[in-house]
């Protein structure tokens, strides 16, 4: 008698949805958490205004609230907490649900706080997983009814930790970071990356007066060719030394070794395509250094790399190498190619000299470390002068 196969697509599916259904739930819980620290947070300064302002009173009744609330639901209610839900909803005053949607009985759960822990753990396993899952299916079932949508409708969608790293920024930053985390699905550790390399401040200086105010207001929107810049890029994850010697092969090589990396750098929509992509005119071989498509602008992008002085030459080799997907390689549905030219130090001068006002040619520089937020403030003040 022969042994039956293993239904193993069978396993396989169940064990999709399963993995899948806790994702969701986990998911809900972590809004319900950030939900309810808003409440809290909304509760503790109503509170503190009935004070008549006396800072003692706020420390006291923080102080209090965090002994009663820790003692009976645990963890998650040190004092330092409860300040950041106060922060929290002082940073998003305008998300509060109205009064009578928004009663802590019915509405949102403290025992999320202690939920969203077993859901993260290792442990959620075999019975005593289920019986999590159930608590979870419970109380975003009782959630819904009660009033706060957990989806499309929730006034928020990153994690409790996401939004205690953002409630340390100014309003029109905060809110950029928290567009763009939320549509590019950023984990803290990135956030914390595009925050520290000052993401916001690039994208800035290579934007007028008008688009930076479109950047607090719906983030890195791609529209055309300029959407796409950022003054300098950062590529500190390369690993290359900004003392050591290292040549162009090098820093490619690097380059395409942390591709996924350098995408995210370079922004929305990029698709790798090819490195030292060769194409021959009039019996002449030439190589492009990478070759990378944007889907959102349906668009090739050339980059050549430049670790010396930018030259004219530079310049006019790209427009070449443009001129030639253009004509030769784009098709007809696609837009024109942008190539640009990134290197150390460009020199604004020479760019605008060498080429017409309406190319789609861009010198762009780099950076081999994180640069400081302050230079980058500095920076972007002083264009803003020069601006008017």
């Amino acid at each position: 008698m022969s042994k039956r196969a293993k239904p193993v697509p069978l396993y396989d599916e169940i064990r999709t949805l399963v993995l899948s259904a806790r994702q969701t739930i986990a998911r809900g819980v972590d809004l319900l958490q950030v939900r309810t620290n808003y409440e809290i947070g909304r509760r503790i300064v109503e509170q503190e205004q009935h004070g008549k302002g006396r800072a003692e009173y706020g420390k006291d009744l923080l102080n209090d609230l965090s002994a009663r609330l820790a003692g009976e639901f645990g963890s998650g209610f040190s004092r330092s907490n409860l300040e950041y839900m106060r922060r929290f909803y002082l940073a998003y005053p305008d998300r509060a649900l109205p009064e009578s949607q928004a009663s802590l009985k019915s509405q949102v759960s403290l025992k999320s706080q202690t939920l969203s822990g077993k859901l993260s753990s290792e442990s959620v396993k075999g019975a005593a997983g289920q019986k999590v899952l159930g608590q979870a299916g419970a109380s975003l079932k009782s959630q819904t009814a009660s009033g706060i949508s957990l989806g499309i409708q929730s006034p928020f969608s990153l994690s409790w930790s996401h939004y205690v790293f953002l409630i340390g920024m100014k309003e029109a930053e905060r809110d950029f970071y928290e567009i763009e985390a939320t549509e590019q699905n950023w984990t803290l550790r990135e956030l914390k990356r595009q925050f520290n390399a000052g993401l916001y401040e690039r994208l800035a200086l290579s934007r007028d007066k008008a688009s930076i105010r479109e950047l607090g207001r719906k983030g890195q929107h791609i529209a055309r060719p300029e959407d796409l810049f950022k003054e300098p890029y950062v590529l500190e994850f390369l690993g290359l030394q900004e003392q050591a010697a290292y040549s162009e092969s090098d820093l490619e090589s690097a380059i395409v070794t942390h591709i996924e990396r350098f995408l995210l750098e370079l922004g929305k929509g990029f698709l790798f395509e090819a490195r030292q992509k060769r194409f021959t005119f009039d019996e002449e071989h030439f190589f492009v250094d990478l070759v990378l498509y944007n889907r959102l602008l349906q668009c090739y992008v050339l980059i050549d790399l430049k670790i010396g002085k930018l030259t004219h030459q530079d310049l006019g080799q790209m427009q070449m190498y443009v001129n030639y997907f253009d004509r030769y390689v784009k098709t007809e549905r696609e837009n024109h190619t942008i190539g640009i030219v990134l290197c150390k130090k460009k020199n604004s001068a020479l760019v605008r000299i060498t080429l017409p006002a309406d190319a789609n040619i861009h010198a762009r520089e780099y950076r081999l470390y994180l640069p400081s937020k302050e230079e980058l403030r500095e920076k972007l003040e002083e264009w803003a002068d020069m601006q008017g």
